[in-house]
């Protein structure tokens, strides 16, 4: 189970985090149309922190992915200095670090949303449960492609930050794949690791009781 002086680190973090990135943002719509599934994201944990603790792993995880939030609703994600730098680097056309929070949107909610099928279902880990988890990490990203498309026609122009696309026809794919990708790379790569954490807590959870 997550120490508390571990959590209370990981929140100060990314509350300080938040705060900064509130300071002169590019654009405040876009700023909070990017936090927005951060700041949802820690209700829900400190809700059910007590109820549901998940994993140290997870909370790290979810930490990561709420910075490269942050990092993106303060320049809009076509002007996060990273990208420009990779962009230098590795020659590319266009600004890639929108990229990157798509590959995340799979990676990360890949480990939570396993954790929750293995302890709330009869699921076991088996080639279905990584089916499962990739299916739902695919699903959220079509989601979300969805509330970019709903922002763009609810806000016109104003919407054109959070949407992102710069002028790429396939974003919108690209976007998915990258989280199924992501998904499935994480699983592959962190799925012993995650394993172990969960022995862990549920050892924990017996000695507490």
């Amino acid at each position: 189970m997550l120490k508390k002086s571990e959590g209370l680190l990981l929140f100060s973090i990314g509350a300080v985090c938040l705060l900064v990135s509130a300071i002169h943002p590019y654009d405040w719509l876009t700023w909070w149309l990017e936090v927005l599934p951060a700041l949802l994201g820690v209700a829900v944990l400190i809700a059910t922190y007590r109820r549901f603790p998940l994993t140290p792993l997870v909370y790290r995880l979810i930490l990561l992915h709420a910075l490269i939030l942050i990092l993106g609703a303060h320049y809009s994600y076509a002007r996060v200095p990273l990208g420009f730098w990779m962009q230098d680097w590795f020659g590319f056309a266009r600004n890639h670090y929108d990229r990157i929070g798509h590959f995340a949107q799979g990676f990360i909610p890949a480990i939570l949303v396993r954790e929750v099928l293995l302890r709330l279902t009869p699921l076991r880990r088996s080639g279905w449960l990584f089916f499962l988890v990739v299916c739902v990490c695919l699903a959220m990203s079509a989601f979300y492609e969805f509330t970019e498309w709903w922002a763009a026609l609810a806000g016109g122009e104003a919407a054109d930050a959070f949407l992102g696309t710069q002028g790429d026809q396939w974003d919108t794919q690209w976007d998915m794949f990258l989280a199924m990708t992501g998904a499935i790379l994480s699983q592959l790569l962190l799925g012993g690791v995650h394993d172990r954490a969960l022995a862990r807590l549920e050892a924990g959870n017996r000695a507490g009781q």
